[in-house]
């Protein structure tokens, strides 16, 4: 008799999970143009994001709310930890690696440098810390590509044809990798070899109804689930990747919501970053945080973030 009761629980649990609302609060009032890259460093507990436009590394403290502000000189559209305590990020013109507490940048290589109507995109680091970074055209062509960078500080096109590349993770057993080109409005899985980096078997994994905004930056979860920045949809939400299916849905004072990452010392707050850019007056007067930092309690923790393992 303890099966209908224990399945009954089972269904309640799962509906609470789909219909639950989570409080999104404002962080830090920035008007960021294009904040994005958010990815938290559980090593100094600090979340990383980035101002594309604004040409800014900002580095958050939650504990004493400070925001440090690093500028870059030039476009800045991803940053990752890396295991020498610095930071790599990628900018306008090439990969370097940025000391955090000074400033200073090195570049390390530029593999995208043939096309200079291209701007470097989305980027993480993979489970064996190598970093992987996307870029995107400028005059909305598919000329956009998918790069990885060993520790050698060596890079090479994984994926081409590419129109923006996004959000990239990897499921928490290592066998998959994630990736989203935006405007296909679809989550792809590709099997993944953690010894070589090597990804074969692409395969439709979600499909993003237009109605929801576009798919942007993407983080995973400990259950596996994927949750994606919904640019245009003033939400993130929450798909199973093994079904398809969204489960839960958390709507953001932002229109352009552009990517997330969990945080905190129990990786159980959702940090978010949203964008001002294409937005009309109208727009912005109806979304006036918009640009801004927020946080959500989803009701689920993170992972930890892979850190580049390179000697940079």
């Amino acid at each position: 008799m303890k099966y209908p009761i224990i399945f009954a629980s089972l269904i309640i649990a799962l509906v609470a999970c789909s219909t639950q609302t989570s409080k999104v609060e404002l962080v830090l009032e920035t008007k960021s143009k294009l904040g994005e890259g958010a990815i938290w460093n559980p090593v100094n507990n600090r979340l990383y994001w980035v101002d594309i436009s604004g040409g800014l590394l900002n580095i958050y403290n939650p504990v004493t709310n400070a925001n440090i502000e690093l500028r870059t000189g030039q476009s800045t559209s991803a940053v990752v930890p890396s295991e020498s305590g610095k930071a790599i990020v990628a900018l306008q013109n090439g990969i370097y690696q940025m000391d955090i507490k000074t400033g200073s940048k090195k570049l390390i290589i530029d593999p995208d440098s043939s096309i200079s109507t291209n701007r470097y995109n989305d980027g993480k680091c993979d489970p064996a810390g190598r970093f992987w970074l996307g870029t995107m055209s400028n005059e909305g062509k598919k000329d956009g590509a998918l790069y990885c960078m060993f520790e050698d500080g060596t890079a090479k096109k994984v994926l081409e044809g590419i129109s923006i590349s996004n959000g990239i993770v990897w499921s928490n057993d290592h066998s998959k990798m994630y990736y989203i080109d935006t405007p296909t409005q679809q989550v792809k899985a590709y099997d993944f070899s953690v010894e070589t980096g090597e990804i074969c078997n692409e395969k439709i994994v979600i499909e993003i109804p237009s109605n929801n905004g576009v798919p942007d930056g993407m983080t995973i979860d400990e259950n596996g689930n994927l949750w994606i920045a919904l640019w245009g949809g003033a939400a993130v939400a929450c798909w199973n990747p093994a079904t398809g299916e969204m489960i839960h849905k958390i709507d953001v004072p932002a229109k352009n919501v552009t990517s997330c990452a969990f945080g905190d010392e129990d990786l159980g707050t959702l940090y978010i970053t949203t964008a001002t850019e294409g937005l009309d007056k109208n727009t912005l007067k109806k979304y006036p945080l918009s640009g801004g930092l927020f946080k959500t309690k989803p009701g689920v923790k993170g992972v930890p973030a892979y850190f580049y393992k390179g000697n940079f």
